[in-house]
C-alpha cells in the first residue's frame, strides 16, 4: 500500500497489526470491536466468532465459561485485571502494565499465561472506547520459578550446570545491566566494619 495513498484508517489498522502483543478494542462490557493481527493469530476465530463478543468468552476464560451468562457474572469477575482495568480507563484512570494471571481453556485444557494488561480511553465516533493491551510474559514468570540460586551465596546455577553471580546471569541470558549500591543496613554494617578496622590500625585500603 502506498503510504500517500492509504487513509486514516489503514494507517491505523497498519499500527495496530506490527504490534506483537494482543491488542483489542473494547466497549464497557469489554466486548471486542476491534482486534489486531497478533490477537487474531492467539483466537484462530473468524471475525464472526470475535467481533462483540466480551473478552473472557472470545479467550475462553475459565470463569467466563464456569456460569451461563458469561464473561463478567462469574463470582470471580469481580476480580478480573482486564475488567477491572477497562472499568478504570472508562473512569479516567491510568492503567500501564498491571500484572495478572489468566486461566484459559486451550485446546480443551486448562493453560495459565501471565500477562502484563494495559488500558486507555479513547473516543471514536462520539462513542468511548478502550484500548486493551494484553503483553504476555508467561516465559519470564516461567523462568522466574525455575531459577535454581544458591540459599547462602545467591549464585545462580545455568543449564551447563555451571554457577554465577545474579548480575552475570542476567547479563548473559537478558543483556541486563545491574547498578550497585548499598541498602541502608548494608551501609550501617559496612561503615561498623570500616571504622573498627581503623581503630585496630589496619590498613583498610589494602586489606592488611
Amino acid at each position: 500500500m502506498a503510504f500517500d495513498k492509504c487513509t486514516n484508517a489503514d494507517l491505523l489498522k497498519e499500527v495496530l497489526n506490527v504490534i506483537p502483543s494482543l491488542l483489542f478494542v473494547v466497549d464497557n462490557d469489554v466486548a471486542i470491536q476491534e482486534y489486531n493481527a497478533a490477537a487474531a493469530e492467539f483466537l484462530k476465530e473468524n471475525r464472526e466468532a470475535i467481533l462483540k463478543r466480551r473478552s473472557g468468552e472470545v479467550l475462553n476464560c475459565l470463569h467466563a465459561a464456569n456460569v451461563p451468562a458469561g464473561c463478567g457474572h462469574a463470582v470471580a469477575c469481580g476480580e478480573c485485571v482486564i475488567r477491572n482495568s477497562v472499568t478504570e480507563a472508562f473512569q479516567g484512570e491510568k492503567v500501564v502494565r498491571r500484572r495478572t494471571k489468566l486461566e484459559i481453556i486451550r485446546g480443551g485444557e486448562k493453560s495459565e499465561i501471565y500477562s502484563l494488561i494495559t488500558a486507555s480511553r479513547f473516543t471514536f465516533e462520539e462513542k468511548p472506547r478502550v484500548l486493551l493491551l494484553i503483553e504476555d510474559i508467561s516465559e519470564i514468570a516461567e523462568l522466574r520459578r525455575m531459577i535454581p540460586i544458591c540459599s547462602v551465596c545467591h549464585e545462580i546455577r545455568d543449564e551447563g550446570e555451571a554457577w554465577s553471580r545474579v548480575e552475570v546471569y542476567f547479563k548473559e541470558h537478558w543483556d541486563l545491566d545491574f547498578s550497585h549500591g548499598l541498602c541502608p543496613k548494608c551501609y550501617e554494617l559496612e561503615i561498623a566494619k570500616f571504622k573498627k578496622d581503623l581503630g585496630e590500625g589496619k590498613d583498610v585500603f589494602s586489606g592488611g
